[in-house]
């Protein structure tokens, strides 16, 4: 009976934001530009909305207590990587923002190909962002499948119910493109707001009289759970802030970050986003509270996936299921919404970058792939066991490699395509490498930003290269064509 009450109401949620992002576009006809970019008319407040419902995701809702959980101040990098790709959003974009909308520009791999001139460039570019946005988006379903077993308790066949919740949310994007999951946002950001006030509010206060109390509790039982260490150990000082790096540039870099600011009406709009974007680090505040609060009131967790389920666990255990359905109802959203966006951002490029259909015949191809992207990552999730944090930096760390293009592109003598592709390419074989290793920093640096500085490197000395021999001719035409 706990369990049918509790799966209920995160079905009437569900369905609920479905049917309130389908409403608010039901006029709107769904050109390439409508669905992809929403029309390119999005004012601050649906910017903010979009922007936050894609950053602020099922990783937010349950890794980053499950990191507080199983890993104490390591996990704080998490308030400070936003801050830095809000500073990269406000210098940088507005820029991209004109180029894309004198050119009609509609994604991130349209871009970097049209600057460079070179269409195996933006090839390129689309093939890392639709590889590294599938663990991303495999993410939102790890956290899904938690918060439908956790409020199943142990009912329910949660990677079933997963997939029927992932197949709902294809449907609303394949009919409502951008602006529909702009919508969704609104009434997501609502719930999870409320979930995270109850997470790290109520519960600090329920066992332990204050959030104040619960930090106090645990630096007893665990003294040094809120300091880093020092040097290259293991999630030490140099692995914080070479991941803070790391995150930070890539944050925008996403196919369906970069296409959500496309969709913005003015760069003002943009600026303003990325003024007041980093607001929303006070939820994770609380989440932290929440992470902290399980740690004593149910240890015994390993890190990792376990550890991603803590304070649900918590909220299962000692509240009754209609409050257990409210929190989870949440938490899907805050997977399911970023999902539709970022799955809507990976059919664009395959349908646009790779496969390069005509524009008359886009949206019906982009909703084609949206169901290929979806049924791909799906089963690629179905054999996954990684933790959340653990998924986003294998995002994060593919994803990184084309912040040195993107913004290099707006120097007056861009570097040469070949020097980008190659800084790329050189950063990727190392990611495999590592990888192939199972090594997550070298020298306590994380390898997305070992990654990162072989890539400047390699493109600095391939285009000094390129430059002695060309004579500079190679610059001099993408210097021609920005000028125009």
């Amino acid at each position: 009976m706990n369990s049918l009450v509790a799966l209920l109401i995160i079905f009437f949620v569900i369905i609920g934001t479905i049917g309130f992002g389908i409403f608010g576009v039901r006029k709107v006809k769904m050109s390439p530009s409508q669905f992809i970019l929403g029309g390119r008319s999005f004012g601050i407040i649906f910017l903010w909305l979009l922007s936050a419902g894609e950053i602020y995701t099922s990783f937010t809702f349950l890794g980053a207590a499950g990191w507080a959980y199983g890993r104490g101040a390591p996990a704080f990098y998490i308030i400070c990587y936003l801050t830095v790709s809000c500073i990269t959003l406000f210098f940088y974009f507005p820029a991209i923002w004109r180029i894309a909308q004198r050119h009609g520009l509609f994604t991130s791999a349209d871009y970097i190909g049209h600057k460079y001139r070179s269409p195996a460039l933006g090839f390129l570019a689309a093939l890392v962002g639709v590889f590294f946005l599938i663990p991303y988006i495999t993410l939102q379903l790890t956290g899904i499948q938690i918060l439908l077993q956790i409020a199943g308790y142990g009912t329910i066949n949660s990677p079933a119910a997963a997939g029927a919740a992932f197949a709902l949310i294809i449907g609303f994007v394949w009919i409502s493109g951008l602006r529909g999951a702009a919508w969704a946002s609104l009434i997501k950001d609502a719930l999870v707001l409320a979930g995270v006030i109850f997470a790290g509010i109520v519960l600090p206060i329920h066992f332990f009289g204050s959030p104040k109390g619960v930090i106090d509790a645990v630096l007893k039982v665990h003294p040094n759970w809120m300091t880093l260490v020092n040097g290259t150990g293991d999630y030490g000082t140099v692995w914080f802030m070479s991941t803070v790096l790391l995150s930070g540039l890539g944050g925008f870099m996403f196919p369906h970050a970069f296409a959500s600011n496309l969709a913005a009406k003015s760069p003002d709009t943009i600026r303003r986003n990325a003024m007041i974007l980093p607001l929303y680090q006070m939820m994770l505040l609380l989440v932290f509270f929440a992470g902290f609060t399980a740690l004593l009131v149910h240890p015994g967790l390993t890190t990792g996936p376990a550890a991603d389920k803590s304070f649900m666990l918590v909220v299962q255990e000692h509240y009754p299921p209609w409050v257990l359905g409210i929190i989870a109802g949440a938490g899907c959203l805050a997977g399911l919404v970023p999902a539709a966006a970022q799955i809507l951002a990976a059919a664009s490029l395959l349908s646009r970058n790779l496969f390069r259909v005509r524009e008359e015949k886009l949206t019906s191809a982009t909703r084609m792939w949206i169901v290929v992207m979806a049924v791909l990552a799906f089963g690629l999730w179905f054999f996954n066991g990684a933790s959340l944090v653990g998924l986003l930096l294998i995002s994060y760390s593919g994803t990184t490699q084309l912040f040195p293009g993107v913004v290099l592109s707006l120097r007056k003598q861009p570097p040469h395509p070949i020097s980008v592709a190659t800084g790329i390419l050189v950063a990727l074989a190392i990611l495999a490498g590592f990888a192939f290793a199972q090594v997550t920093a070298f020298h306590g640096v994380h390898v997305g930003t070992v990654a990162l500085v072989a890539n400047v490197v390699c493109l600095f000395v391939v285009d000094y290269v390129m430059k002695l021999r060309k004579g500079g001719s190679g610059h001099q035409k993408v210097e021609t064509e920005v000028r125009t």
